[in-house]
């Protein structure tokens, strides 16, 4: 008799699947920051899930903004909002207005979305240039967009660079990682299993025994593989003619 695979138990909500999000302080984003104003870094904080450390602001009006902070920030620290800050670290202004050549995070993507691009540790995107069609900046990928004049993002470098470059050493820690961010590990291949547990199991050979290629609609049960593949393996060399 089978069984439910793991892409099925996933889909039906079990406990194991879900992210603890009741531990995590509190979101992160500018707003309700909108006009020039001042404020303090009143603490540095440690989140679930999260690799870089949590910068708690407290601006004039007594509010309170949570961002990834960039390296160099420290407790106390006075920080500046607005178009017109001055371009040092911390400080948060429009992109529009930042010189050149200058390392920013926590970047709004639209105007007014709070900050969405180059949050991750050890990020963050350059300041190419300024033109008509808006700023000019290159991404962590390597790619280059053009953002509204508007947007606004913070000066410096998201702390905790080379956090991915230490080993875990041991199983433990890579299961609380990825047990505080809601995801089952360790993950067993399919081919390992027996044929009741997973479509790709079975047999004494390791080896699907099946093409495992599957179309998008298939049924929950066999959809496992390359979903939706337009192509598998090495692309073919294609000469012109």
């Amino acid at each position: 008799m089978g069984k439910n695979i793991l892409v099925q138990r996933r889909g039906r909500g079990y406990f194991i699947f879900r992210a603890p999000t009741h531990r995590r302080i509190h979101p992160t984003g500018y707003n309700p920051v909108n006009v020039h104003t001042r404020g303090w870094v009143r603490e540095l904080l440690h989140e679930t899930a999260r690799g870089a450390p949590l910068a708690r602001l407290t601006i004039e009006s007594g509010e309170d903004v949570y961002v990834p902070a960039p390296e160099g920030l420290s407790v106390g620290q006075p920080i500046t909002i607005g178009a017109e800050a001055p371009a040092e670290i911390g400080n948060i202004k429009t992109i529009g207005k930042i010189p050149e050549g200058t390392m920013i995070c926590n970047i709004e993507n639209k105007p007014g979305d709070g900050g969405t691009v180059a949050r991750s540790s050890g990020s963050f995107a350059l300041v190419v240039s300024h033109t008509p069609q808006g700023t000019e900046l290159r991404l962590p990928s390597g790619r280059s967009v053009f953002l509204n004049n508007a947007c606004r993002a913070m000066i410096g470098v998201v702390a905790g660079s080379g956090r991915t470059e230490k080993p875990f050493l041991k199983a433990g820690p890579k299961w609380f990682l990825q047990r505080s961010r809601g995801r089952k590990w360790p993950v067993v291949k399919g081919q390992a299993m027996i044929s009741a547990s997973h479509p790709h199991g079975g047999g004494r050979h390791k080896h699907a025994g099946k093409p495992t290629t599957v179309g998008r609609w298939t049924s929950p049960g066999r959809k496992v593989g390359n979903i939706a593949a337009r192509q598998t393996g090495r692309a073919k060399r294609r000469t012109a003619r």
